[in-house]
């Protein structure tokens, strides 16, 4: 929840400054943290037991960036560090949505060595490490796993702001030294940063010298969902919601009681899932992100989507317990009995220092829990379901009042087709303003001016990212378009969205599928037509005379003398003998086979 601090009655704190160390004079609060600034980096203190733990942040992530140039903060991240690679420090870094943090625990000593060379790093990359960091930071990716819910952003954000959290680092390819550079000159300023140190004065040695600069506010979420509450259809065992609500105590208290409530009549009551859960989360300083999640076995997701949707209509109806409300109100001022706690409360107030946000004392957060009613977690509850967005395993939620995200686009350009080389109802249009695919049911459409990313292929390829998410690749040999013919997507999208990619195995570039070859019957033979006329008619004859000379022999044995059955027997055998060969052409016409 937010516990945010401010500053009480500040009393003047003493500092330790070197020659390479510009410190202006710090005071202290009401709370025991003290606040001042070295080499222009707004700093805080607080005295800790054990190790010195210090953090230095900065207003920068992946929300920062663009699609075509994700993955570049990271690289700065990884090209800061390298030189530490093979100390016995206990550090790290880390790169967020919207900020990036260096961390480190040690004697004093090895913290001023850690955040010294981080400054440094920073003010001069090892660029020699450029090309080898790349391809760490795609092994790093290549052995990331992602949880049910990581695409919750692009289909909230689109493929900007908060939504390049759901991509790949697919800029990392056309990053240049001078990119990296210039990232780092613009957003890794002093005046960017703040630091964070567990000690009552500034370990000696600090030269945090870095680029002057300007502060930088949290980047605005942009939106790709036209009206929420809304669903879109996810894997099956899982259901993940997401909502963003303005940051506050009452949102974080009622976060709590809806993990509380979930786990209650998913696990306890219904069975249905093993994890069902709640948390909150601060995106920027003016709103949070509530993630609520349940898992069950395929057989039994649709009951537990019922029971899911139920806890949050009796929230919204409500059906709050004053009981419940006491007791994730307890188990938050108890936070506050935290020992040391104004050093285990320094990194959530350094990241308020770093996103501006109004500050409060430890009186004034408890004072807020003690102020929230039921009333009050009725509101965030009906705020939260109003904003909603839903991955929803099988079915739809229409049922429930949500409407379907987009899974298309609503138009299509008007220009040249191409239809798709033995590919029914499939087409490319090209315009000077865009590109569309149509495909039976489906249309995606990029307009050059809201392309997020364009990757260029040796082999002539492009695949396109909208604004909105929806992608769609140009392979030219599926639809018989020219290098010429796609001059208008090259003119019509912006040069900083263009990625060169590396030439691909020609295994794997898409060609249009053969057509099966038609079965061609065998010709008929006529030598054995011939053959079936010329032992047909005779055995057909000799045949029925015959039967019809044993039916009048067998009417009357006793008129018949023995050479009279020669005859018949005879007659019979001449029969066969036309008769055998011709039902063995017969059987091979019927074959095929003449």
């Amino acid at each position: 929840m937010d516990t945010a601090k401010a500053t009480g009655t500040p009393t003047t704190a003493a500092v330790t400054t070197t020659a390479a160390t510009t410190v202006n004079a710090g005071t202290t609060d009401a709370d025991g943290i003290t606040t001042t600034r070295v080499n222009g980096i707004r700093t805080v203190l607080a005295p800790g037991s054990g190790p010195v733990t210090a953090g230095l942040f900065f207003r920068v992530g992946r929300a920062d960036e663009t699609l075509a140039t994700s993955g570049i903060t990271h690289l700065v991240e990884h090209l800061a560090l390298h030189h530490h690679g093979l100390g016995d420090l206990h550090y790290n870094g880390a790169t967020a949505a919207a900020h990036t943090h260096f961390h480190v625990t040690g004697s004093p000593s090895d913290v001023v060595e850690y955040l010294n060379g981080v400054c440094a790093a920073l003010r001069d990359l090892p660029m020699d490490r450029l090309e080898t960091e790349k391809e760490i930071l795609r092994t790093e990716a290549a052995g990331r796993s992602h949880g049910p819910g990581h695409g919750m952003s692009l289909w909230r954000y689109g493929s900007r702001s908060y939504g390049l959290t759901s991509y790949a680092e697919a800029g990392l390819r056309g990053i240049t030294a001078h990119h990296v550079r210039e990232w780092a000159r613009t957003w890794f300023t002093a005046e960017n940063a703040v630091l964070w140190i567990t000690s009552d004065t500034l370990p000696e040695g600090l030269d945090l010298t870095l680029p002057d600069g300007e502060w930088r506010p949290a980047p605005k979420p942009t939106s790709a969902l036209p009206a929420t509450p809304a669903y879109f259809r996810g894997q099956d065992g899982a259901l993940v919601l997401t909502s963003v609500v303005p940051r506050s105590t009452e949102a974080g208290l009622f976060t709590e009681i809806l993990s509380k409530e979930l786990f209650r009549a998913l696990r306890q009551k219904g069975g249905y899932s093993y994890t069902a859960a709640a948390e909150y989360s601060s995106r920027d300083s003016g709103h949070a992100t509530v993630t609520a999640y349940a898992d069950s076995l395929p057989e039994k997701q649709d009951a537990m989507i019922g029971a899911f949707v139920d806890v949050l209509a009796a929230l919204r109806a409500g059906r709050i317990e004053q009981a419940d409300l006491d007791s994730v109100r307890a188990t938050a001022l108890a936070r506050f009995d935290t020992p040391e706690l104004a050093a285990a409360m320094l990194p959530g107030y350094a990241m308020n220092l770093l996103l501006r946000r109004d500050e409060r004392t430890v009186a004034e957060a408890r004072a807020a829990i003690e102020a929230v009613t039921v009333e009050a977690l009725h509101r965030v509850a009906r705020e939260l379901w109003s904003n909603a967005l839903v991955q929803v395993p099988g079915r739809g939620l229409e049922w429930a009042g949500l409407t379907a995200a987009p899974t298309d686009s609503a138009e299509l350009i008007t220009g040249r087709r191409y239809s798709a080389v033995g590919e029914k109802g499939v087409a490319l249009l090209v315009s000077a303003e865009g590109v569309s695919m149509v495909r039976p049911g489906s249309q995606v459409t990029v307009r050059y001016a809201a392309c997020s990313l364009m990757q260029v292929y040796p082999d002539g390829a492009r695949h396109l990212v909208g604004h909105d998410g929806f992608t769609l690749t140009v392979e030219p040999a599926l639809h018989g378009i020219t290098a010429a013919e796609l001059a208008p997507l090259d003119a019509g999208v912006p040069p900083a969205v263009v990625v060169r990619m590396a030439a691909r195995d020609p295994e794997s570039v898409p060609r249009p599928a053969l057509p099966e070859p038609e079965e061609v019957p065998a010709p008929r033979r006529t030598w054995l037509t011939v053959v079936l006329w010329l032992l047909g008619t005779p055995a057909l004859l000799l045949g029925a005379l015959s039967a019809i000379a044993s039916l009048v022999m067998l009417s009357d044995p006793g008129a018949q003398g023995r050479s009279d059955w020669v005859v018949l027997g005879v007659l019979w055998i001449v029969s066969a003998v036309f008769l055998v060969p011709w039902s063995v052409c017969l059987r091979r016409r019927l074959r095929g086979r003449g």
